[in-house]
């Protein structure tokens, strides 16, 4: 059995795959938006995670394309060693980086707050700022996905600071550096950095307990910034307040809580209990979009403390789970849209959103794209929030436990599942008879009805899992093509309501079972043990594949794709799949990339049908998002493939990919 640590710091922002992770090692930017973007990438650049701050992950180069993708082969490698005894950490962590590229140089962190530029071309180091991490804290997603820059206009060229790289750091410091030398911006904050923890409405008990893992976003001359709070620890977790800094000073310019705490606002009556306001979490710890011609910032807010017991937080609970439009300049709400009310199962908005054009039903409109973990697909109007593609309520199976009231009804779009929404004992899947044996039992005694069937006391099967459905790795976009890609998740996990009275009880009898995990859920009356659905052998119970990529048709709605992601053989022979962690992104030459899958593999697929054309071995996982750039007229497709330390390997390697010579 995987030990978790009993702590709050366990159950942050519940991305743990180990249980999937170890089964399936047995298996083995341009979107023509209505207004300019003033970071849109030019000439090959990379200059935000997203490709832009919208966030559509798309690039214009198309010299490696569905043609000669098949010779692209590995052209540097850059190692952060961190591997080595002198970077040891008190726990595992994990390289999930997205390089930017910008003015001729590459920029990454790493996990250990370690901020690195690189040459683009050749992935030689020109300079390294040390974060300098404590590195005895122990933080529940150990990493670091990327960072942000900023161009002043107001300074001539070769002014210090003129360009910078900001940065969120895991320990939740805001960083501004010179992006010629990494020394900080003096001005900024203190000497170029600002403590992230100053000023929250509930200040974390620990400093595990609140970090952040995504860059932030730039929108005019203000810096918008989630945070990542430990799930399932405390009913009056962290807050989790966005705010916003002034991109020169560092100063405090605004703060917009989630969690309603003026009578007035809209949001605030569907937050009903006594201590309901004092209620933590509904942070966003994904990344952010932005569209600076509207003043708009839009953030993918996620669970309320805790995920899965509500009676301390009845209601609604608009704006948790939620994608919300904010006033960049101000931090007002502009619209929101909520994909989950009153969440019972860790069903937070992981994915970024993707600003983008549709051409849905032959009318052209700028879009927020939200995939989400429930497996579902919303394309919501950029200025008003409203569905584009048709949301319909559909009722959802009531709660069992005293003092809980789970919400009637629950969005689904009429793109339909991106992936299976339920197992029942007919579609269980094992090796042998005994296999699918034990499966059928361990299904016969849950509550098994459907999406969003609530946590109990007797068990409950979810599907999809806490991982997904969509997860972190979110959506990339072709604007040509109209095709939308998302990875997903289609394992089922079991969660039972435990009562405090009984924990220590059912911590000495509960089955040991790999990745079980117990969380205090403290100032409730429950505490919850949840685990991923697995008969023997470590396999999932689920039918395969257990990891799939799936392309939705933005013209008319609908799925036009699905195939499996991972445990595929150069020629896509097999049907399995593997659970998978990071994003996609496509490129004007047809092709979708992704690595994300604990097979260590790096593939492209051709955007309009799904087709694999192209694979590479990696020394781990690419459990990150790759980029693609031009350097000496060269186009470069970039991956981070670090694992995590554990199933999906270890590695310190920052891979740069090409064509040869003779094949450009």
């Amino acid at each position: 059995m995987v030990q978790m640590r009993r702590s709050p710091v366990s159950f942050a922002r519940s991305r743990s795959i180990r249980a999937v992770s170890v089964a399936m090692t047995l298996t083995a930017c341009a979107q023509f938006p209505g207004h300019v973007d003033p970071q849109r990438a030019s000439d090959g650049e990379w200059p935000s995670y997203g490709g832009s701050v919208l966030g559509a992950r798309h690039s214009p180069l198309t010299q490696v394309d569905t043609s000669t993708v098949r010779r692209l082969a590995l052209a540097w490698t850059f190692h952060t060693g961190e591997l080595g005894p002198e970077f040891r950490t008190r726990q595992r962590r994990s390289l999930e980086v997205t390089p930017i590229v910008v003015d001729g140089t590459m920029y990454i962190i790493t996990p250990l707050a370690r901020i690195i530029a690189l040459d683009p071309a050749t992935g030689r180091q020109r300079w390294t700022y040390d974060g300098r991490l404590d590195r005895g804290i122990g933080f529940g997603d150990h990493a670091s996905r990327g960072v942000s820059t900023w161009l002043d206009p107001a300074r001539e060229a070769g002014t210090v600071c003129r360009r910078r790289i900001i940065a969120a750091t895991v320990d939740a410091k805001l960083l501004a550096l010179d992006a010629a030398t990494g020394r900080t911006c003096a001005e900024f904050g203190s000497n170029g950095v600002v403590d992230l923890r100053t000023g929250l409405r509930n200040a974390p008990y620990e400093m595990a307990e609140y970090e952040e893992t995504s860059p932030p976003v730039i929108v005019n001359d203000v810096i918008v910034v989630g945070s990542a709070i430990a799930d399932n620890g405390r009913a009056e977790a962290a807050s989790g307040e966005v705010r916003a800094y002034d991109v020169r000073s560092g100063a405090l310019r605004w703060t917009w809580d989630p969690v309603p705490q003026v009578s007035t606002d809209p949001a605030y009556g569907t937050w009903r209990g006594p201590r309901a306001h004092h209620t933590g979490g509904a942070n966003a710890w994904s990344v952010l979009a932005a569209d600076p011609a509207r003043d708009l910032v839009i953030v993918p807010t996620s669970s309320p403390s805790v995920d899965y017991y509500g009676g301390t937080r009845l209601g609604q609970n608009l704006y948790a789970n939620s994608v919300v439009a904010l006033r960049a300049s101000t931090g007002k709400v502009v619209w929101s849209f909520q994909t989950v009310h009153h969440d019972l199962w860790d069903y937070d908005n992981a994915s970024p959103p993707a600003l983008v054009t549709v051409e849905y039903g032959g009318r052209r409109r700028d879009a927020v794209l939200q995939a989400t973990k429930t497996g579902q697909l919303f394309v919501l109007d950029r200025e008003t929030g409203v569905p584009i593609v048709p949301v319909e309520e559909r009722p959802a199976p009531r709660s069992t436990i005293v003092g809980e009231e789970a919400s009637p009804t629950q969005p689904h779009s009429a793109i339909g599942p991106l992936s299976p929404q339920r197992i029942t004992s007919d579609d269980v899947f094992g090796a042998t008879d005994a296999d699918r044996a034990l499966c059928r039992e361990r299904i016969a005694g849950l509550r098994n009805e459907g999406p969003f069937t609530p946590p109990s006391l007797e068990g409950s099967l979810v599907m999809p899992s806490n991982i997904g459905g969509a997860h972190w790795g979110g959506v990339a976009t072709d604007p040509t093509a109209q095709i939308a890609v998302v990875p997903v998740n289609t394992v089922a996990a079991v969660v039972k309501l435990i009562p405090r009275t009984a924990l220590d009880s059912a911590r000495r009898t509960t089955p040991s079972r790999v990745a079980g995990e117990f969380a205090p859920m403290r100032g409730t009356p429950y505490a919850m043990y949840r685990e991923l659905l697995f008969g023997s052998n470590l396999v999932p119970c689920t039918p395969p594949p257990f990891g799939a990529l799936v392309g939705v048709d933005l013209r008319k709605g609908t799925i036009a794709w699905r195939v499996p992601l991972g445990g595929t053989t150069p020629g896509g022979r097999s049907a399995l799949g593997t659970p998978n962690l990071g994003g996609p992104i496509t490129t004007a030459g047809g092709l979708t990339f992704i690595a994300a899958t604990i097979d260590r593999t790096f593939r492209a697929f051709e955007t309009r049908t799904g087709r694999e054309l192209w694979q590479a071995a990696l020394p781990a996982a690419g459990k990150a998002t790759p980029m693609t750039y031009r350097a000496n007229g060269r186009q470069f497709v970039v991956i981070a493939a670090g694992g995590d330390g554990e199933v999906f390997g270890s590695s310190d390697a920052i891979m740069a990919f090409a064509l040869p010579d003779s094949a450009r």
